[in-house]
């Protein structure tokens, strides 16, 4: 399994869990609700909130290489949603959306980087216990949701990962490096399932 983890001491690393959760999903609703025209307050909004998402990059001590990484590996959510979207939206539009997707896959990040998995997980099974009452079982719906929000940095260090053997091998990149990237996708799929099942979680 791939650990985004990095070890730090910064106000970000020290903050707990859910209180980071609970930022990423205000965030994220706020980002989301961001009006689009006119499209001059939309750029400027949806560029504001890139700007937020780097000084927590900044203050979590990750504004060099590892925010530069993180940018890079969201290249081809740029490219896929500026392709599709530009079908049936305005350029403006379209740079509004990507925008803000590109922030919110970034602050997603930035809680992989610094915060562990189990703390997530915990944090989530504690904001989820009331919804015992209710039939649902908090551990096995925290551990989805953690899973999920960690899969988008693990799937772009994977495809990093793909990158970068290529180029050593000076093989030429393009649409074949797919098939690698879903090979190692798979098999950190069956190391988390593993994983899992060694822990008693069916």
């Amino acid at each position: 399994m791939i650990s985004l983890y990095r070890p730090g001491t910064s106000p970000l690393h020290r903050a707990p869990a859910g209180l980071k959760l609970a930022l990423l999903a205000l965030l994220g609703v706020g980002f989301s609700l961001m009006p689009r025209q006119p499209i001059v307050l939309g750029l400027s909004l949806a560029a504001g909130g890139l700007v937020l998402v780097v000084a927590f990059f900044a203050l979590a001590e990750l504004a060099g290489r590892p925010l530069l990484r993180q940018l890079w590996s969201t290249r081809w959510i740029v490219v896929a949603m500026v392709g599709t979207q530009l079908i049936f939206l305005t350029p403006g539009d379209a740079a509004v959306n990507t925008v803000r997707v590109v922030a919110i896959v970034l602050l997603a990040g930035l809680l992989s980087l610094t915060t562990r998995s189990s703390d997530v997980l915990a944090a989530l099974e504690t904001g989820l216990g009331p919804l015992r009452r209710l039939g649902v079982d908090p551990r096995r719906v925290g551990l989805t949701l953690s899973l999920a929000i960690t899969m988008v940095p693990v799937i772009a260090a994977l495809a990093q990962r793909v990158r970068e053997a290529q180029r050593a091998r000076g093989v030429r990149l393009g649409f074949r490096a797919v098939v690698p990237l879903l090979v190692l996708a798979l098999r950190h799929a069956d190391d988390v399932a593993d994983a899992l099942s060694a822990r008693g979680v069916d």
